[in-house]
């Protein structure tokens, strides 16, 4: 991915800066960095680079389960801040910077400092090389090579011209810091779906709205009523929620082949667990085939059939070809953090 072009500052610098990357803290620190300038900052507190920098990796890693790597210490001050300041899974991001910034606690601090100790001055090593921690601050403060910051105890002081290439440039360069950050993640979940879609919380859900009422609200008409999976509540059309068999969680998508009608009371409990197949996936597998076959007969057209044709490329349902392409999923859903429901 190229960088634009700039006659005043190292790009090629900048283009270089991951190399070697053996944690996730450069492209947090990166983009904390950018998110700042984008408001015209120059002298940046360190604390709220740090803050920004859990606040952008809170959803992959806590609502999305997405492995860092064993080693990482982002993720692991993410996983303690979330008990020290008793964040939930869907606090805003702005709300967790804010109560970072604002926090008194002195692990929550301890838990921020960490990354004084590495972050700052080793993500400089394109313009200045690699030394100990005081030469690097020293060799910043004289503008040596004319890297981005200057390095200070509980600041940095961004260059002009570094802070007007990013405010400029502020989207593309955080596609770069994305783009890389999802090839470096993708080798350490390399079974994961649709990783990139996992590294920022989506403004809004996708509404299941669509997939209700052309295909769903088909069935249930046609059928007079449809059995709850999980309950055995019959369902009929206005009392009844779409849901992820596979939680979207883990799948982030809206495929037809995964989606079901269920009890909305038991649809709000389930939330992100994974469900047992040997409780749930002959029902699951019955349903799907007896909707796909009233809506081809009813509907031939529908685009939602398309959905289905990844697994059944014929649309000719096979109970033991389901079950194959879904067991692994939750194999690997449950490896990666996803618990099963309790029976």
């Amino acid at each position: 991915m190229n960088l634009p072009h700039d006659l005043k500052v190292s790009v090629s610098k900048l283009s270089s800066c991951f190399r070697n990357t053996s944690a996730t803290y450069k492209y947090y620190w990166l983009l904390a960095i950018i998110e700042a300038a984008e408001g015209g900052k120059d002298e940046i507190p360190k604390k709220e680079l740090f803050a920004r920098m859990i606040a952008n990796a809170w959803f992959t890693v806590n609502y999305f389960h997405v492995s860092f790597g064993m080693q990482d210490k982002l993720q692991q001050a993410i996983e303690k801040l979330k008990g020290l300041e008793a964040f939930d899974v869907d606090t805003s991001k702005q709300e967790i910077i804010n109560r970072l910034l604002a926090s008194t606690n002195k692990e929550t601090i301890k838990e921020l400092n960490h990354f004084d100790h590495n972050v700052p001055f080793k993500f400089l090593s394109p313009w200045l090389g690699a030394h100990n921690e005081r030469l690097m601050y020293q060799l910043s403060q004289e503008n040596y090579n004319y890297p981005p910051y200057s390095l200070y105890k509980d600041c940095i002081l961004m260059q002009p011209d570094w802070v007007d290439y990013f405010k400029r440039n502020a989207g593309v360069l955080k596609d770069f810091c994305y783009w890389n950050l999802s090839l470096y993640l993708q080798s350490k979940n390399p079974n994961v779906p649709d990783l990139p879609n996992k590294l920022k919380r989506p403004d809004k859900r996708g509404s299941l709205l669509k997939h209700k009422k052309d295909f769903w609200d088909l069935v249930i008409t046609e059928l007079g009523s449809v059995d709850c999976i999980y309950t055995g509540k019959k369902l009929i059309s206005g009392t009844y929620a779409v849901e992820h068999f596979v939680p979207f969680q883990y799948v982030a998508h809206d495929l037809m082949w995964n989606l079901v009608p269920a009890d909305p009371n038991f649809n709000s409990i389930k939330s992100d667990k994974l469900p047992n197949l040997d409780s749930y996936f002959d029902n699951f597998f019955e349903v799907q085939k007896e909707a796909v076959k009233i809506v081809k007969q009813l509907n031939p057209k529908n685009k939602f059939l398309e959905d289905y044709l990844s697994i059944f490329p014929t649309l000719d349902f096979s109970k033991d070809k389901y079950r194959e392409t879904i067991e692994p999923i939750l194999m690997i859903a449950s490896n990666n953090g996803f618990r099963y429901m309790e029976e």
